[in-house]
Parts: structure tokens; sequence; C-alpha cells
């Protein structure tokens, strides 16, 4: 593992039915995640993804690279723009990509991931630290 080694990237369409499966899975039935009306009245374009389910799709960058993801020993990120899905049978296309930041002389290494929605960054500061 070398600094400025890109990892093979990952394109992920998001549908309305992965909201309702997240929804149910993590608990979060919050109505902007499913509810076109809820979400406009707050100000939203439309029902949007869920934070979390965003960055569990841009791990799957690092994970999938190391297979192993047991390797992964911290994991952060910051949502700066929304994930709109449209109820169109296609849902959002989000694109990941990934490059190796820094490598660490304790055996780890920093992983730093983009993750963009309509050509525009949805995660900031999105970091992976791994075991190498």
């Amino acid at each position: 593992m070398n600094v400025g080694d890109e990892l093979p990237g990952l394109s992920v369409r998001v549908t309305r039915e992965q909201l309702v499966r997240y929804a149910g899975a993590s608990l979060d039935f919050n109505p902007i995640h499913w509810n076109e009306r809820f979400a406009a009245e707050v100000g939203l374009p439309n029902v949007i993804a869920h934070g979390m389910l965003t960055m569990a799709l841009a791990g799957r960058v690092v994970s999938d690279w190391l297979g192993d993801p047991g390797r992964i020993v911290e994991y952060g990120a910051r949502f700066t723009r929304p994930v709109v899905v449209p109820d169109d049978g296609e849902g959002a296309l989000v694109e990941f990509t990934a490059k190796v930041a820094e490598v660490h002389d304790d055996d780890t290494a920093r992983i730093d991931i983009t993750a963009t929605f309509d050509g525009r960054t949805v995660l900031g500061k999105a970091q992976v630290v791994v075991r190498t």
C-alpha cells in the first residue's frame, strides 16, 4: 500500500426500495426519507437518502478493496449535501472513488473517499484508517 494508490471506483444506484429497507434495518423512519410531501414542507427537493446509508455505501469502496472489513480501524465523514432519490424506478446514481492518502509507521494507512451525486460531492472529509 503506497500513498497515491487509487482504489477501484464504485457506482451505486440508490432506490426508494433501498431507502425502505435501510429505514427498517436502522429504525430511522424520518419522513424525509420516504414522504415527498413532508420533504417538500421542510425545504428539500424530494425524498433524500439516509446519510448513514450513503456513508455505508462509501465504505464499501475500501472494504471491497481490502477484502476484509475487519481491517477497518476507524471511519468518519461529514454529510455535506443530500442524495435526492427520485421515484422513477432508477433512483440516484452515487459514485465513489478512494485514494491512499497516508501510510503510517504503525502499520496503518488513511484512505480518503470521494462520494459524488449529480456531479457534486455529498460527503466531506470521508476518511478511513485501515490496517495495512
